[in-house]
């Protein structure tokens, strides 16, 4: 304030009753010297548009019904007085230089900038309460990211623990499947539990919130007056409430989402096992449908293996006759020659079949096997899914 003092007589001691006088002393004046007046100018109108903005604020918060024109200025008034009148003087702007130079005591800036300074504490504080608010906010957020960060750590280590290593291990994927949708159920019944705990604990809140208000209109409605620690303590209280029920509403909202996630992951498994077991479906059909081709190839085994006993009977039966074989005559031996000759070639062809029933006995024995492996795997899938 004693620059801004200075600077305000400066400014009125320039602009004088002779600022003629004051022209023709400047123009005895050197550069140097002039330079020195401009700028001691521009710093004394720098600080008279200072205070007229500082002014003009001041006069924008009065109350308009206290804006009433006075009679007549003079040193001693208040600030607010000094508005009105120099509100009043506008129209008596033509008059005497000395009102038109009329300026504000010392005694009235100080009041002005006292009160501007109020002014100026006031919105530091409130802007230093809503930066806290703000502060705080961000504060609470970033915890909470923290915490859910933590439990979605904490999530992956238990089901990379739980699930994962060990289906690893085991590489099976119908134990492994069982393991999940048992692992997701008891996450959904743990959060399901969480949910129904932190919806009675805000309900309880609700309740004493609710009755403290009563407390409290009560109290307003006998009269009695609360003390200014009571007041802060209860809204103290108040705020902790609040701060409660914000955190257990964020608790209930990550639980939905992370209710909402596993619903998600529950779906696509149990699409998963719906197309297992058409698969499985498929396969049990598959099975009947070669079992009856085995059971016919059986059949047609059994018919080969008859037949190809009863041709070597024949052939048998047929060395013993060419053992005991005498010399017949020329045309007997001629007409054996010939029944020989059709008897090898008879033989000769039952071979063939025989060879080719034995490889289709071959053929049909290993899709026989095939047929009982995948059997047994479709009784093992059965017993396991509980088909």
């Amino acid at each position: 304030m004693p620059d801004t003092e200075t600077e305000s007589v400066k400014t009125e001691s320039l602009v004088g009753d002779d600022p003629g006088l004051q022209l023709s002393e400047l123009s005895f004046l050197d550069t140097e010297e002039l330079r020195t007046e401009s700028q001691n100018f521009s710093n004394a109108i720098e600080t008279a548009k200072n205070e007229t903005e500082m002014l003009e604020k001041y006069i924008s918060r009065l109350d308009p019904k206290d804006l009433v024109p006075l009679p007549s200025v003079d040193e001693g008034m208040s600030s607010v007085d000094f508005s009105l009148a120099r509100g009043r003087r506008k129209s008596k702007s033509r008059g005497s230089i000395t009102d038109r130079l009329h300026t504000l005591t010392v005694e009235q800036k100080c009041e002005i900038a006292q009160r501007e300074l109020d002014e100026m504490k006031e919105e530091v504080a409130k802007l230093k309460q809503h930066s806290d608010v703000f502060m705080h906010n961000h504060k609470a957020i970033m915890e909470e990211a923290e915490v859910r960060s933590t439990e979605i750590k904490k999530a992956a280590a238990e089901f990379e623990r739980d699930v994962a290593k060990p289906a690893l291990k085991k590489k099976s994927s119908v134990i492994t499947s069982e393991k999940v949708m048992r692992y997701i159920e008891e996450k959904m019944r743990a959060r399901d539990m969480l949910i129904d705990k932190l919806r009675l604990k805000n309900v309880s809140l609700k309740v004493q919130k609710k009755k403290l208000r009563m407390q409290l209109r009560q109290k307003d409605e006998i009269g009695e007056v609360l003390h200014e620690v009571d007041f802060q303590q209860l809204k103290i209280e108040n705020r902790q409430f609040l701060e409660r029920i914000d955190e257990r509403n964020q608790d209930l909202l990550h639980l939905k989402l992370t209710a909402g996630n596993t619903l998600q992951i529950l779906t696509s498994y149990k699409k998963k096992l719906q197309c297992a077991t058409d698969e499985s479906n498929q396969l049990d059909r598959e099975i009947a449908l070669r079992y009856d081709m085995l059971q016919k190839i059986e059949v047609e085994t059994q018919q080969v293996e008859e037949e190809r006993a009863k041709a070597e009977a024949q052939n048998k039966k047929l060395c013993r006759q060419l053992s005991d074989f005498r010399v017949p005559p020329v045309f007997d031996y001629v007409q054996d020659k010939m029944e020989n000759s059709d008897l090898e070639k008879s033989i000769k062809a039952w071979e063939r079949k025989v060879e080719i029933a034995e490889m289709s006995l071959k053929t049909y024995r290993k899709a026989w096997d095939q047929m009982k492996m995948a059997s047994n795997q479709s009784q093992v899938f059965n017993q396991v899914y509980g088909v």
